[in-house]
């Protein structure tokens, strides 16, 4: 008989932690090699953590609703025979030192793959981080960026009161702290250098160490004589995908370009050959498999939009991993991935784009199914939308969007002069990050882009 450490398994690049959700196993109950012991969200997606051990559950060392740091113990199984199932040491939390200096020094280690799910978590690495003085607490790379974006350095990090192992700060106790610094209940550190006001024109310029919190505000108002009005509260994807996106303002500098695609031929193909195709392989063809090809195609002839920022270096992704936004029922949304969708058949997308859509709506997916993700695709035109202006999924540089196909009278030229006609037209835009791609290769992409799809053979036999 033996004590088997049970640890939180590595969920992907990019993923240093992830919250207990549900136990499914109790104490004293008897668990078979890849059963699933607790349910766990991440950044990223929901999942399951299987059993790595036969035995009885010993001892639960989480509750419910705890942050745990990947490679933490969190549970023990008490197994039959020690031979065959290797007693595993316990694994000391990630938020090491070793780790916080590969952070700044490793590239390998920095290049964190966090742009899967939605838009998904990232760290942003932009930032100046602190470098550690002697005897201090160690400190996760999360809570290191979080720290130093937010202006906050060593001397006022080490009074925060931490609820992780040893008494370390995790990211909620610092997301804690800064509400609880901006809602006024604990004195802004004055000494910190706080970045340049981005106050729009004709707006009071606001100092950040007297100014509220919006949330705080609204919550401080006696609804009860404001009229009708609903306080609701946001659930743990959408403070996400917030958090996600407002971070991705605050990193790059956006740049969004507008074209105009006459995609005609495309629409009367997937007329004529939907039924047959459906028919045959059992799969409905959309239009989204078909734009995906072409920005595959067009990060080949443009490879620099296929790439990250880590610093000042540009990390060239050689793989062509399209992220693909996804409405849940919920109303939240999700980017599931198409790896090395470029090597990929018609055939071959649309199964990917239905498998990875169906499995987003269901629930099913899993966090394998949002990571590596190196440009990202959103259909606006799904929900009626004729433009948009997307925020770009971090690290990656780039976004696209298509909005609705809408018939026009179109200016046609040809050889034998001008003509009017009804067409299927469609407006794309894409931002782009303004650090590393300019106006000129990020027009130049959206060029391509539309060109293969006008260019779309109208007798395709996919």
């Amino acid at each position: 008989m033996s004590l088997v450490n049970i640890t939180m398994p590595k969920l992907g690049e990019g993923i240093m932690e992830a919250t207990v959700l549900r136990w499914l196993k109790k104490p004293g109950e008897w668990v078979n090699h890849d059963d699933s012991l607790l349910e766990i969200a991440t950044d990223k997606v929901d999942s399951e953590v299987p059993s790595t051990a036969e035995g009885t559950l010993e001892e639960i060392l989480c509750n419910e609703n705890d942050v745990i740091s990947i490679g933490s113990v969190i549970a023990r199984i008490r197994t039959k025979d020690a031979s065959t199932e290797p007693n595993i040491p316990i694994i000391p939390s990630v938020q090491t030192d070793t780790y916080v200096q590969a952070t700044i020094e490793k590239p390998q280690v920095i290049t964190q793959e966090t742009e899967t799910g939605v838009f998904v978590p990232y760290q942003p690495v932009q930032h100046e981080i602190p470098v550690r003085q002697s005897n201090a607490r160690f400190y996760s790379p999360l809570v290191m960026n979080i720290a130093a974006s937010e202006g906050i350095d060593f001397s006022e990090l080490a009074n925060i009161p931490g609820t992780g192992n040893d008494g370390r700060v995790s990211k909620k106790d610092l997301i804690d702290y800064l509400e609880k610094r901006k809602s006024g209940s604990i004195p802004v550190n004055t000494s910190i250098q706080q970045p340049p006001s981005l106050n729009q024109p004709n707006q009071p310029n606001l100092d950040k160490n007297n100014q509220q919190d919006v949330s705080a505000q609204v919550m401080s108002e006696d609804f009860t004589s404001a009229g009708n009005s609903e306080i609701i509260e946001m659930d743990r994807m959408r403070k996400m995908i917030s958090e996600h996106m407002t971070r991705s303002i605050a990193t790059s500098a956006h740049v969004t370009s507008f074209a105009e695609a006459d995609v005609t031929n495309l629409v009367k193909w997937r007329e004529r050959i939907k039924g047959a195709f459906e028919k045959r392989e059992g799969e409905k063809i959309t239009f989204t498999p078909i734009f995906i090809e072409a920005i595959t195609k067009s990060i080949k002839e443009f490879p620099l939009l296929n790439s990250s920022i880590i610093g000042d270096k540009i990390i060239l992704k050689k793989d062509i991993n399209i992220g693909m936004a996804t409405a849940l029922p919920n109303g939240n949304l999700i980017v599931p991935v198409i790896k090395n969708a470029d090597q990929l058949s018609m055939l071959g997308l649309v199964k990917q784009v239905n498998k990875l859509a169906d499995n987003a709506r269901s629930g099913k997916l899993q966090p394998a199914d949002t990571q590596h993700g190196t440009f990202t695709f959103t259909n606006i035109g799904t929900f009626g939308s004729l433009m948009g202006t997307p925020i770009i999924n971090q690290p990656q540089v780039a976004v696209l969007a298509v909005g609705a196909i809408k018939k026009k009278p179109v200016v046609i030229e040809s050889e034998k002069g001008d003509s009017i006609a009804i067409r299927h037209m469609m407006f794309v835009s894409m931002s782009y990050d303004h650090r590393i791609i300019d106006g000129g290769l990020g027009s130049k992409f959206l060029a391509a882009f539309v060109r293969a799809l006008e260019s779309f053979d109208i007798n395709s036999s996919y």
